[in-house]
């Protein structure tokens, strides 16, 4: 079985952030899925589960943090080309969120784009090309 990942994520309104993701691509698992949660799927093995802050607090004593003044996690997700990136952040855009909060990264092997979802959540979408990111020299500064 592959591995899979959870990103869990605390929002302030379920509907609205369930339709932001739904309009970036991501489909509602129902089975996993209530009035405290959804289970978006974004792959075979990405899910990102969107809790109220009820729910989310259920899992962690910490307090949650506003993602749109505290920086609490970066979320890189990969793209199959240049032009997929554009378009999701496209999508996002088209959703009425802050698209770019962070510089588009250019490095001709490397292009990355990045938007905040409803909650202020940075989504950072990237496309590389692996062989020439592998073929030598010093990329640190993509880093």
């Amino acid at each position: 079985m592959a591995k899979m990942i959870f990103v869990n994520l605390p929002v302030a309104n379920l509907k609205r952030a369930t339709a932001f993701y739904e309009s970036i691509g991501a489909t509602k698992n129902p089975r996993f899925s209530d009035d405290t949660a959804s289970c978006m799927v974004v792959s075979e093995t990405i899910y990102v589960m969107l809790l109220t802050h009820e729910k989310y607090g259920q899992f962690t004593a910490k307090k949650i943090v506003d993602a749109r003044s505290s920086s609490e996690v970066l979320i890189a997700l990969s793209a199959d080309s240049r032009e997929d990136v554009d378009a999701m952040v496209k999508r996002a855009e088209a959703s009425g969120v802050t698209i770019d909060p962070t510089p588009t990264q250019d490095f001709g092997f490397m292009y990355g784009r990045s938007f905040e979802d409803p909650d202020g959540h940075i989504w950072e979408i990237f496309w590389m090309d692996v062989e020439a990111a592998t073929a030598g020299g010093d990329h640190s500064s993509a880093a």
